[in-house]
């Protein structure tokens, strides 16, 4: 099994991060130009699977937990469509938030520069991130309930970016504490806290 893509993308880190809490055995290596028949998009993280090509980030670690069989998806319809509400809600509605801010104030990106988009960038994505602080506020441990699950995995790389971008935030202390009990995961000390946006 090979997964391409850097280990500074936070899709990649999707990906490995799942293999971890599997226990998988991967091969990696980074994007170049004799990967670009694998995804129209050019896109990483892409899996090779023998001879089965996967790409898009959330899609690959179902896909993991599906060929392996995890409790990281829970195999009853509402368990899993529970999960998938989350890593979905991740995807859209909270990457959508911050795209413009991160781009600013990580990137530094020429394209994105302009003040009143910047605010308007930060303040949806911290309302955002309260959505999700209300969310562990009712369910305790992590964003589904008890058991730590792939919703965690996407939405905890999310909150690794969002804490370490350099702008103001509100004190969520559900998320911090979420935070602080994700880095007792050792696939996320590799793969998610680990000083990489």
């Amino acid at each position: 099994m090979k997964i391409i893509g850097k280990t500074t993308s936070v899709n990649v880190r999707k990906v490995l991060w799942t293999c971890a809490e599997l226990g998988l055995s991967y091969e990696r290596e980074d994007w170049n130009a004799s990967h670009a028949g694998l995804n129209p998009n050019a896109m990483v993280p892409v899996l090779v699977d023998g001879d089965f090509v996967l790409w898009e980030s959330n899609t690959i670690c179902r896909y993991l937990c599906a060929k392996f069989g995890s409790a990281l998806l829970p195999a009853d319809a509402r368990g899993r469509a529970r999960v998938e509400q989350w890593m979905d809600w991740q995807a859209t509605e909270l990457n959508t938030a911050w795209r413009y801010a991160f781009m600013a104030l990580v990137r530094n990106s020429p394209l994105h520069q302009e003040p009143a988009q910047i605010e308007a960038g930060i303040a949806a994505w911290n309302r955002h991130i309260g959505i999700l602080d209300a969310q562990l506020g009712k369910t305790g441990a992590h964003v589904t309930g008890e058991e730590f699950t792939l919703a965690d995995v996407v939405l905890g790389l999310s909150v690794n970016r969002w804490m370490m971008t350099p702008m103001a935030r509100p004190d969520y202390r559900h998320v911090a504490a979420y935070y602080d009990r994700l880095n007792e995961r050792p696939g996320f000390r590799e793969f998610g806290r680990n000083g990489i946006a």
